[in-house]
């Protein structure tokens, strides 16, 4: 018999569990009703409270730096500055309606290109709309411009007063240089920053870096950011580009487009000994008339090279041992039929070169002598004119870091079961032997010239050299041998005179200059149209000069690629001129001259020498006789002006030590731009920029007194 009573349990178990059933309804009952009568209550508690929410942390973008470590591109502050109208009460909003015309003024003198009245009915319509967040100027600003508008009045005020905020941009790009060398260096678009081209796009893993994470508590009425995980900021890379060498190379172009009315004009520099690329220049007419880097030409035209490419097609045959240097071709009057179709030199009008040696074929550009040589001695078996062109390395693939490189591309033969040739008409080894039928891009063209300047050894083309972290070098990109030794010593002795006649006694003589040796092969070649072919209404030139200089022991290689409509066209006088213009540019400032020349005996003063390099100054002043003893630096603590001493031999030189105070003006010549405009923006100072490089001069002389606000213009060069 069972100790417990059924009758007294299961009524109890009853009411428990009716009990908990009306209990889950009207729990269920208050939710719905929370929901839907309690949900306008309930948002505006939540909106006064806050929550945890989760923000990320940008990091600073790495600098792309030049191969002497100046600034090409840099993450600089930029700004999106906000009025939040619900701020501050009546009170404030009284003096918003007061100082709105000083405001309005004010926006108008520091964005003149926006009108005063835009600025007035957008703040008006603002604060019609009660907008928190409402968006003062359409753009990003800089750190200057966001300096001056914060000092306007209401603005000026504390945020939870005036109601004035921001929203800072750390990775907003500068390139102190401008547009030079744009396309090599890229861009970054939208509000995410993402980059468009150049090594901005390529190097991107490695310039952004990783993002932190934080979140945003609200606290008493408090938002607290709390950092969950710090940022990592990017890492710079080092490039191999010359800033002073693009600017010579860039200027040299421009000025020859213009005075021709060229279409796009491409310099692409490299040193010989490593393949360094020091100047990459891709200039096209734009819509408004001017000049301008708009696609990478260097590196993406696939173009029909023309006669620079006789000195690869003379090489494969000296190489071969089918011709030598001592044979003699008949050129005849200047047409020469060739299969189905006549070939002409460019002076076919005035009677042709006649019997001419290989030399002279290459120093006059031509056409019947290489393609005779070519075709007869590789008519029946083209496939080893072809592999001899590609193992010149004409063909290989530089797999350079830029978007939009092209790979050469030039065909090879093929042949059915029964040996017979597919698709190759007996004209297409002729055409090739003086640079049509193939396409091949000018980065490749100026490799293989390089190759020639550098005793036969191919150097890939580097653009960059090195990425940085924190001033440290963390990864190296070292030189690259692609080929050892692209032809025979003696080949390549044989070419080497013959470019050097080219620009001597040759078509390339306006490359040439007096000063130094240069050697290359000029170049002239009509441009197909595709369908239209080559001669569709005007006809259109590709114009070329490549080669080193200086001869006698190369250091620099160039090619200069311009297109134009029409005649008259020339390589050797257009293209050859503006390689002429950069070899002497380049030269003039990097040839090496012995210091002791500049020593005047007469002179007995001791020279003054400024705040600077100290080694710089020792070797200049050893070199001029003076032998370095005893650098002593002094320096005052108070930041007023004070002279060191630097005693060389029994001669004291000076030089100034002022510190910068902070109402004092600091000397930032020599500078750079962002380290200058950081400095004096520190002090309160506002900066203009003109020209770029280098600061040269400050409109404020060093050591004079200064205040906050005040102006100082800088020079750069």
């Amino acid at each position: 018999m069972s100790k417990y009573n059924r009758k007294k349990i299961l009524p109890r178990y009853r009411g428990v569990i009716i009990f908990m059933t009306l209990l889950g309804i009207a729990v269920m009952v208050k939710a719905l009703y929370i929901m839907t009568a309690k949900r306008e209550f309930w948002n505006k508690v939540l909106t006064q409270m806050g929550t945890d929410k989760q923000d990320t942390i940008w990091p600073t973008r790495g600098d792309i730096l030049s191969d002497d470590g100046q600034l090409m591109a840099s993450s600089m502050p930029r700004y999106k500055v906000y009025m939040d109208f619900q701020t501050g009460g009546e009170e404030k909003d009284s003096l918003l309606m007061v100082k709105l015309d000083s405001i309005c003024e004010g926006l108008h003198n520091i964005f003149p290109e926006i009108e005063e009245e835009y600025f007035r009915q957008h703040i008006l319509e603002g604060r019609k709309k009660g907008s928190r967040h409402w968006l003062l100027v359409p753009q990003r600003i800089d750190h200057n411009a966001y300096k001056r508008v914060e000092a306007l009045p209401v603005f000026n005020l504390s945020p939870y007063k005036g109601g004035f905020h921001n929203e800072s941009f750390l990775n907003s790009r500068e390139r102190p240089f401008g547009s030079l060398a744009k396309r090599v260096i890229g861009d970054l678009h939208g509000e995410m920053d993402s980059p468009r081209f150049g090594l901005e796009m390529s190097f991107d893993s490695v310039l952004r870096g990783t993002p932190g994470l934080r979140h945003i508590k609200r606290v008493s009425r408090t938002n607290l950011s709390v950092v969950d995980e710090n940022p990592v900021n990017g890492d710079d890379i080092v490039t191999t580009i010359n800033m002073r060498m693009q600017d010579i190379a860039e200027a040299a172009v421009v000025k020859e487009l213009k005075l021709i009315n060229g279409e796009t004009g491409v310099a692409i520099v490299m040193e010989v000994e490593t393949g360094d690329i020091k100047a990459m220049v891709n200039m096209e007419r734009m819509a408004n008339g001017e000049y301008g880097e708009i696609m990478s030409h260097a590196i993406s035209d696939l173009l029909e090279p023309g006669s620079v490419f006789k000195t690869a097609s003379l090489m494969v045959a000296l190489d071969d041992g089918k011709v030598d240097t001592t044979a003699m071709v008949d050129t005849g009057n200047g047409i020469y039929h060739m299969h189905t179709r006549d070939m002409k030199d460019h002076n076919w009008r005035k009677g042709g070169y006649g019997r001419i040696s290989v030399p002279r074929i290459l120093q006059v550009s031509s056409n019947i002598g290489v393609s005779r040589i070519i075709d007869e001695n590789y008519g029946k078996n083209p496939e080893q004119f072809v592999d001899g062109i590609y193992r010149l390395g004409l063909a290989d693939d530089l797999r350079l870091p830029l978007p939009g490189y092209a790979k050469p591309i030039i065909r090879k033969p093929r042949r059915s079961s029964n040996g017979k040739l597919i698709d190759w008409p007996l004209t297409k080894l002729p055409w090739m032997s003086i640079g049509y039928e193939t396409q091949i891009p000018p980065i490749s063209m100026v490799t293989f010239y390089n190759a020639i300047a550098n005793n036969g050894r191919m150097m890939r083309p580097r653009i960059v050299k090195a990425v940085m972290r924190d001033g440290k070098v963390i990864r190296e990109y070292p030189t690259e041998v692609m080929r050892e030794q692209i032809c025979k010593p003696t080949t390549l002795s044989k070419i080497r005179t013959m470019l050097e006649q080219v620009v001597s006694i040759g078509l390339g003589k306006q490359a040439g200059s007096q000063s130094f040796m240069v050697a290359g092969k000029t170049g002239t070649a009509q441009v197909s149209k595709g369908r239209m072919g080559y001669t569709a209404g005007t006809v259109d030139y590709l114009l070329s000069f490549a080669g080193y200089f200086p001869a006698e022991k190369p250091k620099y290689t160039c090619i200069v690629c311009i297109r134009k409509s029409g005649l008259p066209a020339s390589g050797g006088g257009m293209s050859g001129v503006v390689f002429h213009d950069i070899a002497e540019g380049i030269m003039a400032h990097y040839l090496k001259v012995d210091a002791s020349q500049a020593c005047d005996t007469t002179e007995t003063l001791s020279p003054r020498v400024k705040k600077g390099d100290l080694k710089a100054a020792d070797f200049v002043l050893t070199n001029l006789g003076y032998r370095s003893s005893a650098p002593a630096p002094t320096s005052m603590a108070d930041g007023t002006d004070s002279w060191g001493t630097i005693s060389f031999k029994e001669n004291i030189f000076m030089f100034n030590t002022n510190k910068a105070s902070k109402d004092v003006m600091p000397d930032v010549t020599g500078a750079g731009a962002r380290d200058a405009v950081y400095q004096l923006e520190k002090l309160g100072l506002r900066t203009r920029l003109e020209g770029r490089g280098k600061v040269a001069a400050q409109s404020i002389p060093a050591g004079n007194k200064i205040h906050r606000g005040q102006t100082c213009v800088l020079t750069l060069k």
